[in-house]
């Protein structure tokens, strides 16, 4: 075993020594450390074979000099031999380098200045080059310095999008590149800023000017209107005078005039006229709109604008407390919303999605119900029908102008429908003060006219027709007063007025003419009958003015028929359309009739009254004077010369004052016998009363009206013709035996009235044979007398009583 193990030291120390010799010397560490990793004690064993190894190859270098020895002997000997020549070439050598040497210092120079140049060259057009990246870069800066300087931020925008995008990435180790890098969102920041001022500004500036705006709009509107009838009357003139050269006739001159005006109205519109969007300035929210949509904030200012608008239209919407009192204020407050609107309508087609049609649909209707609201209210302040005309034609100008840029005004038109209603009531209160100043001036006495003219004059304003009047010789009167033809007149301004209303409407002519007609019924039933009613009720009035105002009415009345056809040719609708609202005349001037005829018949009657006052009986006198009182021949003198005055009226009212004025004669008359204040009355004093009642029976009698049957008048004074007669012919048993029956001859006298009357002629008896002789009521005749009156009025005491018994 120990012989093996030497012998494997030995083999690989062979092999250590063969990799020594073979191996670089800078690569023999590994080699030797393995010779320390073997057994304890190899290295000794390795450094005597190394040892030995080294003495082999002495002897071999040994032997190799041996054998090249003489070769080296000659070597030298020839080295010897060169080293002169040597000698003398180092020194050729040496004076050679000497003069390359100093040959090759400028040659050494002029290479290494073109080594500078040639470096600079290259730093040159390094920086040429870098420039060159850098220029663009401070180009576009300078751009946009520029472009915010002349307020083109849009540019501006789209020039740091490139710049940041584009240039800045080339070139951005470069300090000035990272500091444009924090200015651009600064100068972003600042663009958005002033972009917004700028909207503010415009907002401001279109809220001052939305007036002026609506102003250009409502009147290019009204101008459009205005245009398009003057084509309408210029087609249907067009047309007109082509019917009159087929017909043969010559046009006139108003048709050469009407074409004339037509042309210049329309070389007038057609003059430049400025747009409402001219006036404005749109730029800013369209710079504004772009800019934020850039930034990546289009939302935000689609909010914002919105908002704005919002609030403004709250402020356009707001009205002055005075807008009502002059037109002035309408049309400024319609001038606003106007401009209000036709910025957003602009706004809406010229940007894609600032603002939605369902965003100005909101504020329109928001606006609409404000508006409608503000109208009604003020509007009901108005109380000139003028005025109340002109906001109708503001109102139909703004709906039109409106409609035109696409909002809906069907509320607007319902409104001027109660407007109208207000319209009409304004103008019944202005035409009431018309009439009411037309009776105030009339005379109440038939026109007269003196020639053919004045009658024409009358004729042409009022459709009087009388063919017996016609034939009468000058100077002849009209059977009405001045007031008939003046009122006629003023039914006709009243249709115009009414029919101002009613135009531009948008409304057929079939509900035109309805307007108009039901317009008219108010006039006549409420204005014109009330006037009427007051007129009457007047106490100045006297039986002669009321005669002349039943007869005014009847002939209004008449001429209502006039006022139906004229309002037809207005209209063009026949009247035989089946919902044609007729004219309410006949009832209105029928209860004006009515009611003069019942003033006349209280007029009358507190006539008669007052003559009845003026009554002076002496109720004890003891014989009659003869004749009848004056009062009441006065009376009957009044009332004669009063129904001659009736001769115009119809039968029946004439009549019917008539036997009105006899019955309350009647009436009066039996009240100063039955007055309570007088105590007692003798028979001298009935036969006085007869003698007045005589005289009314005989004018009775001689048919102060014509048209009375028989004694029908005189009937009215029956029941005083028979209480005297009871009296007089002192049939007390006739009348207590027939008393009840229908064929008595004191049928209408009253128990308690001839009660009340005997009574005080029992008193008056009493008094009288007092006074002549204090022994009368031993004389048999007044003793008889007043037993039978005592008797007599126990029976009619009876009656009366049994009468209260029955009721």
């Amino acid at each position: 075993m120990a012989d093996t193990a030497a012998l494997e030291t030995v083999t690989e120390h062979e092999r250590i020594l063969q990799e020594i010799e073979s191996t670089d010397a800078a690569c023999v560490g590994p080699t030797l450390r393995s010779v320390y990793d073997d057994q304890p004690n190899a290295h000794k064993r390795f450094m005597e074979k190394l040892e030995a190894r080294i003495r082999n190859h002495d002897r071999e270098i040994e032997k190799l000099c041996n054998f090249h020895h003489q070769g080296f002997v000659d070597a030298i000997t020839e080295l010897l031999k060169v080293r002169s020549n040597a000698g003398k070439l180092k020194v050729q050598v040496t004076d050679t380098n000497r003069r390359l040497q100093d040959a090759g210092k400028e040659v050494i120079n002029q290479s290494e200045e073109v080594i500078r140049c040639r470096v600079q060259q290259r730093n040159i057009a390094t920086t040429v080059e870098k420039l060159q990246l850098c220029l663009p870069v401070l180009e576009m800066y300078s751009k946009v310095r520029e472009q915010m300087k002349a307020k083109r931020y849009y540019s501006a925008l789209k020039t740091m999008e490139l710049l940041e995008n584009t240039y800045l990435p080339q070139v951005y180790q470069y300090r000035f590149c990272q500091i444009m890098t924090e200015n651009i969102p600064r100068l972003r920041e600042q663009i958005k800023e002033i972009s917004m001022s700028d909207l503010k500004d415009f907002l401001e500036s279109i809220r001052k000017h939305s007036d002026k705006i609506g102003e250009m709009a409502m009147k290019q509107s009204q101008q459009q209107r205005t245009f398009n009838s003057i084509v309408k009357k210029q087609t249907n003139t067009s047309h007109e005078r082509k019917l009159c050269i087929a017909s043969g006739m010559v046009p006139d001159r108003m048709d050469e005039t009407m074409l004339e005006q037509f042309q210049d109205e329309e070389e007038e519109y057609e003059e430049e006229v400025l747009t409402a969007q001219d006036l404005v300035d749109f730029s800013p929210v369209y710079r504004c709109l772009h800019i934020y949509t850039i930034l990546g904030d289009r939302e935000t200012f689609e909010n914002y604008y919105r908002k704005q608008r919002r609030k403004q239209a709250g402020l356009v919407l707001q009205p002055q407390s005075n807008m009502h009192e002059t037109v002035d204020g309408y049309r400024k407050y319609f001038n606003q919303i106007v401009g209000f609107f036709v910025v957003e309508d602009h706004i809406l087609h010229a940007t894609q999605g600032l603002v939605t049609r369902a965003f100005t649909d909101e504020l329109w209707n928001m606006a609409l119900s404000k508006i409608i609201a503000v109208l009604r209210t003020h509007s009901s302040y108005c109380t000139d029908p003028d005025l109340i005309l002109e906001l109708k034609n503001l109102i139909v100008v703004y709906a039109d102008t409106l409609q035109g840029y696409g909002f809906p005004v069907n509320r607007l038109f319902d409104l001027l429908l109660e407007i109208r209603d207000q319209y009409n009531e304004t103008l019944l209160k202005k035409w009431a003060i018309v009439f009411r100043e037309i009776f105030e001036s009339d005379n109440c006495s038939p026109i007269p006219v003196a020639n053919e003219e004045e009658y024409r004059t009358i004729i042409s304003r009022f459709p009087f027709h009388d063919l017996e009047l016609e034939k009468q010789p000058f100077p002849k009167r009209f059977p009405v007063s001045q007031s008939v033809p003046e009122i006629y007149k003023e039914f006709k301004e009243f249709i115009y007025a009414s029919l101002k209303f009613s135009e531009s409407l948008h409304r057929s002519s079939t509900e035109i003419d309805d307007m108009l007609r039901k317009s008219t019924n108010l006039l006549l039933t409420r204005t014109l009958s009330g006037c009427l009613q007051s007129l009457i009720k007047k106490q100045h009035i006297g039986l002669t003015e009321l005669v002349q105002i039943i007869i005014n009415t009847t002939h209004l009345e008449q001429a209502c028929k006039y006022l139906e056809d004229f309002i037809t040719n207005i209209t063009n609708v026949s009247p035989e359309t089946v919902h044609t609202t007729r004219l309410y005349g006949l009832s209105t001037f029928k209860d004006a009739r009515h009611a003069a005829e019942g003033e006349i018949y209280t007029k009358l009657n507190h006539k008669i009254d007052e003559f009845v006052q003026l009554a002076d009986y002496e109720w004890t006198m003891t014989e009659p004077n003869g004749r009848a009182s004056g009062y009441l021949m006065d009376l009957i003198n009044f009332l004669r010369s009063t129904f001659q005055v009736f001769t115009h009226l119809p039968g029946k009212v004439a009549q019917t004052a008539c036997m009105s004025a006899c019955k309350h004669l009647s009436t009066s008359l039996m009240q100063l016998l039955l007055d309570t204040e007088v105590k007692q009355i003798s028979m001298g004093a009935i036969q006085q009363f007869n003698l007045d009642v005589i005289q009314c029976e005989l004018f009775a009698s001689s048919e102060p009206v014509p048209g009375f049957q028989g004694d029908t008048l005189q009937l009215a004074f029956i029941d005083l013709r028979q209480l005297l007669d009871l009296f007089m012919v002192w049939d007390w048993s006739t009348y207590l035996a027939d008393y009840g029956q229908a064929t008595s001859k004191y049928l209408r006298v009253n128990p308690s009235t001839a009660l009340i009357l005997l009574e005080k002629i029992d008193r008056g008896m009493k008094e009288t044979n007092k006074k002549n002789n204090i022994f009368s009521q031993f004389r048999k005749n007044d003793r008889d007398k007043q037993k039978l009156i005592e008797t007599v009025v126990k029976q009619l005491r009876s009656l009366v009583n049994g009468m209260a018994q029955h009721t």
